[in-house]
């Protein structure tokens, strides 16, 4: 008979899971042991950078990752990071320790009291087996659930006496079951779309994460150039599911009820596909949306359907629907109009590099097929306005608006696509929050681009406080932090740079480096 050990590892080879997460503490290591050689851990200094990283890397590949957590202080740790992933529909198999459960009863030290509750509101599912015997069942069934749409994280708590226990061979039968699921639109729903595309005269298309997540970018482009219509980009989006390049796209929607309704109240029709109808932030009263604009929605996520305000939602496979549909719309007549092309910024004299400035270099330096990650929010806009954004996992942002999110994340994707360059854009406010994530890509030679914009301030805070009139407000700035010192410790290759010419070296010589570079961008005056 074989070890809940032993058959939890084929578990894992059998899905292709032999990369794992982790930062272990006592209860973990009677799982880590001997731990098989055809697998890979890759170790974080912090569990919050741990499911950061793996969550980067479960996003670029599409298949769930798997994350080894210490009991309750260990995934407390971890939520935050925990909610980007829930909000960005990222499959991950999120494991911990438990107490021995000969101990459990008693609460002896490092026990999990009610571990099923601690993650709950922000996983799929979340279970502790009731004995060793379930325990390769729930990890097969955590698989499964992780990667059913729409995807997002799951959590198993598995007490460390369960690993040597023998189970029932019955087991065998997980490594081969399989799950098919199929959410095509039928002829008649079709159909009726069609129809309601056909006697819309003037239509607008929103495209969001989850075309990217189901690697629907190409038909997404096909639907839109044989409809014919202009495209933006979903509010708050994490991923980029259109071509910044490209003449249909109109930029990226604002995150206010009035300011969504007010750009689209000159349409009869809005299409959306992959988000939330829709995710706002900032509170700006109007009408969700014109009295003649109707609105359909089509999207991975049942839960997100409900959600919606407004409008006709269709539960379904984006990438199948856009290329159904690709074949039967008829192009509309009216002119889409490219947005006004910015002119490149021009470069200071005054000891620094503006955002803007920034973004157009990258655009002339930077691979083709460059993936960025994002959490310098002040410059959030920015980077929609400039950056060029082209195929699909070129963008990753905190889905829930988590810091802590962009560098760890940075490691994990860079990890899934060593052939292509990874570039972090962090500002400095934000880089505190998950720094460690720079040693585990000094250790494991991981090539990221970490570029942090310093301009001493929490940037996107000071706007906010304009938009909610709060005057006063301690703790805006972050000052006297020197960056490269840090990276340096971490064994980081590292600079600060201030002008045009030495940020041209010294990103030259990073995209020339088989190992991780930060380059700390001066991008306000902070005399």
């Amino acid at each position: 008979m074989k070890t809940v050990h032993q058959y939890t590892y084929e578990i894992l080879r059998k899905n292709n899971i032999q990369t794992i997460f982790g930062n272990p503490g006592s209860n973990e290591l009677p799982f880590l042991k001997n731990f098989p050689s055809d697998f890979q851990y890759i170790l974080g200094l912090h569990e919050g950078a741990v499911v950061g990283i793996a969550d980067g890397y479960a996003q670029a590949t599409g298949q769930p990752a798997f994350v080894n957590l210490h009991s309750a202080a260990g995934t407390g740790n971890a939520m935050g990071a925990l909610s980007n992933a829930c909000n960005s529909h990222t499959p991950l198999v999120i494991t911990s320790g438990q107490q021995t459960r000969a101990m459990m009863g008693i609460e002896a030290l490092l026990t999990n009291v009610e571990a099923a509750q601690l993650p709950k509101p922000l996983v799929k599912w979340s279970h502790e087996p009731a004995s060793a015997n379930e325990v390769p069942h729930a990890i097969r069934r955590a698989i499964d659930i992780s990667k059913a749409e729409a995807a997002g994280p799951v959590y198993v708590s598995i007490p460390y006496s369960d690993w040597d226990v023998e189970v029932d061979e019955q087991n065998e039968h997980l490594l081969d079951k399989q799950i098919v699921s199929a959410q095509c639109l039928s002829a008649k729903d079709l159909r009726y779309i069609k129809e309601k595309i056909q006697a819309a005269k003037n239509i607008a298309l929103v495209l969001g994460t989850d075309v990217d997540r189901q690697f629907a970018n190409e038909n997404a482009i096909k639907f839109a150039e044989a409809l014919n219509v202009p495209v933006w980009v979903a509010p708050s989006s994490p991923r980029c599911p259109f071509p910044t390049t490209h003449k249909a796209f109109q930029g990226i929607l604002p995150a206010s009820i009035m300011g969504i309704s007010k750009i689209f109240e000159d349409y009869d029709l809005v299409l959306v596909f992959g988000a939330p109808v829709f995710r706002y932030h900032q509170y700006e009263a109007g009408q969700y949306l014109a009295e003649n604009t109707e609105l359909m929605a089509f999207t991975c996520d049942l839960h997100e359907a409900a959600r919606a305000v407004v409008g006709t939602s269709f539960v379904c496979d984006l990438d199948d629907t856009l290329a159904r549909l690709s074949e039967v719309v008829e192009e509309k007549s009216i002119a889409v109009v490219p947005r006004t092309q910015l002119a490149l910024a021009e470069p200071t004299t005054d000891g620094y590099i503006k955002p803007e400035r920034l973004f157009d270099l990258l655009n002339l330096l930077a691979p083709e097929n460059a993936i960025y990650t994002n959490e310098s929010t002040s410059t959030t806009n920015i980077l929609w306005e400039r950056l060029a954004l082209h195929g699909q996992g070129s963008y990753y942002f905190a889905a829930a608006g988590g810091l802590g999110f962009g560098m760890p994340a940075a490691v994990g994707i860079q990890l899934a696509q060593p052939e292509r360059r990874v570039i972090a854009l962090i500002g400095d406010g934000s880089a505190n929050y998950s720094i460690t994530a720079l040693w585990t890509a000094a250790q494991y030679k991981i090539p990221v681009i970490f570029i942090i914009l310093k301009n001493g301030t929490y940037g996107a805070l000071r706007w906010f406080a304009d938009v909610l009139d709060a005057e006063n407000v301690p703790g805006m700035d972050v000052p006297d932090i020197d960056f490269t010192q840090i990276a340096k410790g971490y064994g980081v290759e590292a600079y600060s740079i201030n002008t045009d010419g030495k940020f041209i070296e010294v990103f030259n010589q990073a995209l020339d480096s088989d190992k991780p570079t930060l380059i700390e961008v001066i991008t306000a005056d902070l005399k």
